[in-house]
């Protein structure tokens, strides 16, 4: 185990204890939307994936947990964030499968530079950089606000790893759609959504997005997930996401 553990306290359980993942003590924790992330992502066989953004690696082990034929890098500009995701890569047995590069998404290295990428997944950061969402943790702040790239130009540099025709999921604040469009607009089609509704009858907080690099296929809204039911407990189908692991389809 790494040092960097020393810093946060006892390892969360993700996927009724499947993975385990150290985390900063305060600051960045992880939250619902990376498990629906890795659920939601489908790349294709033995395919390589690019997690911009990555944090401590939930959404990414979340994944590779469910599909163990896939490699995947994972690039953050925190550097106790990266280590904690390396270091949790080792701690859940892929290191060999999930490598970390301590990077700003605006300046990759040139080693980064030169893979072309079959699929990506990401959270980008939530807020405008000067708007709400600011937090007295810089770390927290920094996870949540946008930095030296906005949502046009982080969705840019995922597009400018994919290959041609390559995939991308990404999970974003609902309030943000228009300008998740205006990003992808004649860049990448065959745009799917599907909105997280807290309980049934609620407007959606979150939202699933997935397109392909260069497609001109049309949109397809899809019918969404109910998260909670009326108590607070997770609803039945968000159970089988993260207890049991499952994926989230977006193909329709």
């Amino acid at each position: 185990m790494t040092s960097t553990f020393a810093q946060g306290g006892p390892p969360a359980s993700l996927l009724d204890g499947r993975l385990i993942l150290h985390q900063p003590k305060s600051g960045y924790r992880v939250s619902l939307d990376a498990v629906m992330l890795g659920a939601a992502s489908d790349p294709p066989e033995g395919a390589k994936v690019l997690d911009l953004g990555c944090g401590a690696g939930a959404a990414t082990l979340c994944l590779l947990h469910r599909r163990p034929d896939l490699r995947a890098v994972g690039v953050e500009l925190q550097p106790t964030l990266a280590a904690l995701a390396q270091a949790n890569a080792e701690a859940n047995g892929m290191a060999e499968r999930f490598h970390v590069v301590q990077a700003d998404a605006a300046r990759q290295p040139p080693s980064l530079r030169q893979i072309q990428f079959d699929w990506a997944i990401s959270n980008p950061p939530f807020y405008q950089r000067g708007s709400g969402g600011d937090s007295p943790l810089d770390a927290k702040k920094q996870a949540h606000q946008e930095g030296s790239l906005d949502l046009d130009g982080w969705l840019g540099a995922i597009l400018s790893r994919l290959r041609p025709g390559g995939g991308l999921t990404l999970v974003h604040r609902a309030d943000r759609l228009p300008a998740l469009l205006a990003a992808l607009h004649a860049k990448a089609g065959a745009v799917a959504l599907l909105p997280l509704w807290p309980k049934a009858g609620q407007p959606a907080k979150r939202i699933l997005l997935s397109a392909r690099k260069g497609s001109r296929s049309p949109a397809r809204l899809l019918p969404g997930l109910v998260l909670h039911r009326d108590d607070g407990s997770y609803s039945d189908e968000a159970q089988v996401i993260l207890r049991g692991g499952a994926g989230l389809s977006l193909s329709g």
